[in-house]
This record gives structure tokens, sequence and C-alpha cells, in this order.
């Protein structure tokens, strides 16, 4: 092992509280794909972030299922969701210092902020695998409860995780005509373009929204249309009478 990639896995183990084992898990945990190429399929996190998903997506399901007993599963799926998605993952992943000990290929080295923002969520995920299979459940568990539980807000439960979704809901409710979203302008560089979408609701223009790609810039939108129609109330779901 090279001087540079034995330091990582140092600074991992520390991060994680965790001395591993098998070292080849956590190698693995924190080597993206580009610098993998040639090898085989279980040296990047790619296999581990399919176990540590589930192993994720469980963990959290039972810490929220024995913490909100008063929740319905509505408002259960809506705070899974927003704990495990992508955009928590990477956040928290920055929190602790994962960017430092992620080893990238030469060929991922132009990519950016988008490439760690993705790699970030992903290695979060490879590890939580890597310390499920090498120190069990409770291990895992541990990293788990100790990094996502400062983000656990509980309404975030009340907050549409999708929103075009939740506005497709909401007007249908009404007996209306569902969303039509229209991309209205493109900007700034290919490599990394800002897109604006607006979105109309009865044939009248609702909310408008950018994002860096059209799936970002429609979620914007909606969103803002939620607010502008009453439907939410800076991002929180408003009661409604006849609910």
């Amino acid at each position: 092992m090279s001087h540079h990639k034995a330091a990582k896995v140092r600074a991992i183990q520390e991060i994680c509280g965790h001395m591993f084992e098998n070292r080849e898990l956590i190698e693995s945990a924190i080597t993206h794909p580009s610098a993998a190429e040639g090898l085989p399929v279980s040296a990047s996190y790619e296999r581990l972030e399919f176990l540590g998903d589930s192993v994720l997506g469980a963990i959290v399901a039972e810490s929220l299922f024995k913490s909100f007993p008063q929740f319905d599963e509505g408002k259960l799926t809506r705070l899974k969701i927003s704990l495990v998605s992508g955009e928590t993952l990477s956040e928290v992943g920055a929190e602790i210092g994962l960017a430092d000990c992620i080893i990238f290929g030469a060929s991922e080295a132009g990519t950016g902020a988008r490439g760690l923002h993705s790699a970030l969520e992903n290695v979060y995920e490879a590890l939580v695998g890597a310390l499920y299979l090498d120190g069990g459940r409770a291990v895992a568990e541990d990293f788990i409860m100790r990094t996502l539980k400062p983000h656990l807000a509980t309404e975030r439960a009340e907050r549409p995780s999708n929103p075009k979704s939740f506005l497709q809901e909401c007007i249908q409710r009404d007996k209306a005509e569902p969303p039509v979203y229209k991309v209205v302008g493109t900007a700034g560089p290919a490599h990394s373009p800002t897109f604006t979408s607006v979105v109309f609701v009865g044939g009248v223009r609702a909310g408008r929204g950018e994002g860096s790609s059209k799936k970002e810039a429609e979620a914007a939108a909606a969103r803002d249309a939620l607010e502008r129609l009453g439907f939410t109330k800076e991002g929180v779901v408003t009661p409604r009478k006849n609910a």
C-alpha cells in the first residue's frame, strides 16, 4: 500500500471510530471507480455502496419507527427519505471529512464540485456497508447515529420530499389538470449549465425555478408554486381544513 493510500485509510478509520480487521473493505469503501479501472469490481466502492444503501435504510427506518410512535407511514417515509437523500448524505460526508479521504483516479480530476458531491454520498453508503461487514450491525448503527442524528429535524417529516409529486397531488385534489413544466432558459458553460423552468397550473404560470439539471429546475419551480399557491409555507406543508 502506498504511503498516500495508507494515510487516507488511517484518517477514515479515525472518522469511523473503528479499526478494520479486513483492510480490503475499508480501502474499497474510499476508492472511486476511476481509481479502480482494470481491477476487479470489488476494488471500488460500488458493491459496498449497494449493501450500505440497504443497511442505512433499515437502520434509519427502525430508529424512526421507535422514536416517533405518533407518526403515520407517510410522515415516517418523508422523514426517512429526507435523511437518506443524496443531498443529506453528501452534506454529512463533507462535514465529517470524507472529501480528503477519497481515492480518485486521474480521469475524475476535472469533474469538480459535482463529481465530489456524488462521491461523498456514495462513500458514506459504502462505509456503512463496510462497517456492517467488518464489525456487525451495532458498529454500523453507531456510525449512522453519530453522523446522521444531528440532521434529524422532525419538521422534515412535514416537508414534501418530492415537490413535483406533492404539487400534482395538491392540484388534482382540487380536481384540476396536472401541472405542466416548460424549460424557458439555459445559461452558463456547456459542462456546468443552469436551467430555468416554469410550471403552469390551469394554464397560468404558478412558479419558476433554477437548477443544474432540468429535473432540479422543475423541482425548484414546483417548490415555488407550492409556496405561492399556499400549499406550503417556508417549505413546510400547511394544514388544510378539508384534509
